[in-house]
């Protein structure tokens, strides 16, 4: 399968290029830069593009189309790294970008077609180290993944997101080696009792792309071992002095 995938040089999607590479994919990368990270990977190419200039996005999918020809799968993680105006750089570099490839998708498509979109907690909680601007964006390309999973359906093109929650890779491992206490948090209060890695998201990826997702379209894959699925006020008891403090409302009985 010929795979395009947007934003691929750093974090998760380094690692899974990797692994697309590995398991045999044409993988065709878009990034910012081209560094020489993939040359032991024949199966890979970059083409170095900013996706916040729609013109040299363009292009550069231009190029990959005459280069490797239709794509069977497509996998967006851009992310805004900018130290500009973070508002104008999010909408362009998330929204505007999807936009701009899944139309792109719709039109030269490969037979059947896979794309997966990177989102984010974000999209549905409020982070609050994160600005406004990365929230809205978010938010925004979950509400594209079901619109375009309608109107390309009939296509033979599937659209599905997952939305991870904090993620270990090889840019952040030497924060939470620093930093112990809070590592041992989230594996604290996430079920699973670890944190997700690249590795995570690969894997789920690498099905929603493959014919075993065939029948699955417009949904959101949360990848966060289970931590949001915690109601609030009782984690955020269990994590205080509080946390042997019986709850008991009348309406309803006792509350632990």
């Amino acid at each position: 399968m010929h795979v395009l995938v947007v934003g691929g040089s750093k974090g998760t999607g380094r690692a899974l290029v990797r692994r697309l590479a590995t398991d045999g994919h044409l993988v065709s990368v878009i990034s910012r830069s081209a560094p020489p990270i993939f040359e032991d990977l024949p199966l890979v190419q970059i083409w170095p593009a900013d996706v916040a200039d729609a013109t040299a996005l363009t292009g550069a999918l231009a190029s990959v189309l005459e280069a490797r020809g239709p794509v069977g799968g497509v996998v967006l993680l851009q992310r805004y790294r900018g130290d500009g105006d973070d508002w104008a750089g999010e909408l362009a570099t998330s929204l505007t970008a999807t936009r701009l490839v899944l139309d792109w998708v719709g039109d030269h498509r490969g037979n059947e077609t896979s794309v997966v979109v990177i989102g984010s907690a974000a999209g549905s909680f409020v982070a609050s180290e994160q600005p406004v601007s990365y929230h809205v964006a978010k938010a925004g390309m979950a509400q594209m993944v079901r619109y375009y999973a309608v109107a390309l359906g009939p296509k033979g093109v599937r659209v599905n997101s997952i939305s991870p929650g904090t993620i270990l890779k090889d840019e952040n491992q030497a924060f939470y080696r620093e930093n112990p206490e809070l590592e041992r948090l989230y594996r604290d209060i996430i079920p699973i009792g670890r944190m997700g890695t690249a590795r995570d998201v690969a894997n789920v990826v690498t099905f929603l792309l493959s014919d075993d997702a065939s029948f699955l379209t417009g949904q959101d894959v949360v990848l966060d071992g289970g931590v949001s699925l915690q109601w609030h006020e009782s984690l955020a008891r269990r994590l205080s002095p509080m946390k042997d403090l019986v709850v008991v409302r009348p309406s309803c009985g006792r509350v632990e």
